[in-house]
């Protein structure tokens, strides 16, 4: 048995859902879960729509249900399997207008009609095909969340409950990605890109031999194709190396996605739907080192430094666990983190509650926060044993003509972040891949 993931730009219409099919049809013996999202921006939209709603306006609803239709006209379906989903987005949104208000819980229920209509135009692709096949809201065959909306988690005992359900399925199964719901009968999302996420839940629940992501690039590549053009894709990485790109913001995972494989030790295979002949990436828990040194770049926008000082801090003990039990308390997540004698520099990517945060500190402390930052992440097993890496890195930096704010190695020691200038991620990243590939 296998699960095969299938993003919002393999399943962005009908000639890609048709090519979905071929892909899956050659697979059928090997006993398939097909896990989908919605059609790609599709989750954007209804985001939009949300926040429009809140504001009176209800066009895109139109919109967005008129281009499943059209998906549905050209495969030759009916209609019909997606009108009371619509008619429930409908209802809903017109609540949200009425009361000019949207919670976390109400975005929610709305994002997820991405992925319930589409896994329905997808089951009834696959049946007009010859393929019987029948769709599945994750929910109802038993991913049952914790109520943090907007980035749940399963619950322990969804994985007895998705084994259970998904063991009585007799034919194809199209399972939703992205969704869940609580106890309470609240629908969840698994965070955005969580359909990766929904796949390797369910393939550790009924212990698969391999869990396939499919997407639009051949693999994890060495840097992201949109700012490196020379970017190659690798034939395997590590879990560990894969959970810091997961993590820093490489593309094709979610950054929860390895870790219910690596607690089964459950392969798993990125691949491209548009080149499936494409080898794609392995993703097994050891891969063999790189002469490089270095497999992969990754980045992350959106950054905030905090930096805290004192002269207090000389010599002082206990100093960092109060830093670090304030940032909990207001649920910052820290990215990376430097030090000194009498200061400590970190990196957020959520404002949420940073100036409740920022103001309990400055009582305590001299506090200054910078904006527009991004990190750069340089992954691979080879940092801890290849001298000179750092300095390629640094090296590379300068001749870019980009300044490095923060540095931070991790205790794996497979990765070296630093902290930069928005701005200037992609004379960053070009120059490393330059400097470390050739291109």
């Amino acid at each position: 048995m296998i699960v095969m993931k299938f993003g919002g730009s393999s399943v962005n219409g009908a000639d890609r859902i048709k090519q979905v099919i071929e892909i899956v049809r050659k697979s059928l013996d090997r006993k398939p879960v097909i896990i989908v999202s919605a059609f790609r921006g599709v989750t954007d939209d209804l985001i939009k729509l949300a926040h429009d709603a809140v504001a009176g306006d209800l066009a895109g609803l139109e919109r967005i249900q008129e281009r499943h239709f059209e998906a549905i006209d050209k495969l030759g379906v009916e209609r019909s399997l997606v009108r009371e989903n619509f008619s429930e987005l409908s209802v809903l949104i017109r609540g949200i207008s009425l009361v000019k208000e949207l919670t976390p819980r109400s975005l929610d229920y709305v994002v997820s009609f991405g992925e319930r209509a589409s896994s329905r135009i997808i089951a009834a692709a696959f049946n007009k095909a010859g393929v019987p096949a029948s769709a599945h809201d994750a929910f109802d065959v038993g991913m049952i969340t914790n109520d943090d909306f907007g980035q749940a988690n399963p619950l322990p005992e969804a994985e007895m409950e998705l084994k259970r359900h998904l063991g009585k399925v007799r034919d194809l199964p199209i399972v939703t990605g992205y969704i869940g719901k609580t106890h309470a009968g609240d629908i969840t999302t698994l965070g955005r890109n969580g359909s990766d996420y929904t796949a390797t839940i369910i393939g550790a629940a009924l212990g698969v031999e391999e869990i396939q992501l499919w997407t639009d690039v051949d693999g994890v590549m060495t840097a992201d194709p949109n700012i490196v053009a020379g970017a190659k894709s690798l034939d395997v990485l590590s879990f560990e190396e894969c959970s810091e790109l997961a993590y820093y913001g490489g593309r094709s995972l979610h950054p929860y996605t390895l870790l219910p494989a690596i607690r089964k030790n459950i392969p798993i295979r990125v691949l491209n739907t548009f080149r499936p002949e494409s080898r794609g990436t392995m993703v097994l828990a050891k891969a063999e080192h790189s002469r490089k040194g270095v497999k992969s770049i990754a980045y992350k926008r959106r950054q905030f430094i905090v930096n805290v000082a004192s002269p207090r801090m000389l010599m002082a003990h206990g100093v960092l666990s109060k830093i670090f039990e304030i940032f909990a308390r207001h649920e910052i997540v820290i990215n990376v983190v430097s030090t000194s004698e009498i200061s400590v520099s970190v990196t957020t990517d959520s404002p949420r509650n940073l100036d409740k945060a920022i103001k309990e500190l400055s009582s305590l402390f001299e506090v200054s926060v910078e904006k527009d930052k991004a990190i750069i992440c340089v992954v691979g097993d080879g940092i801890k044993t290849l001298p000179g890496i750092a300095g390629d890195v640094f090296g590379a930096m300068k001749d870019a003509g980009v300044n490095v704010d923060m540095i931070s190695q991790g205790a794996s020691k497979i990765n070296l972040a630093f902290v930069i200038n928005a701005a200037d991620v992609t004379p960053a990243v070009q120059a490393l891949h330059a400097r470390f590939f050739g291109a």
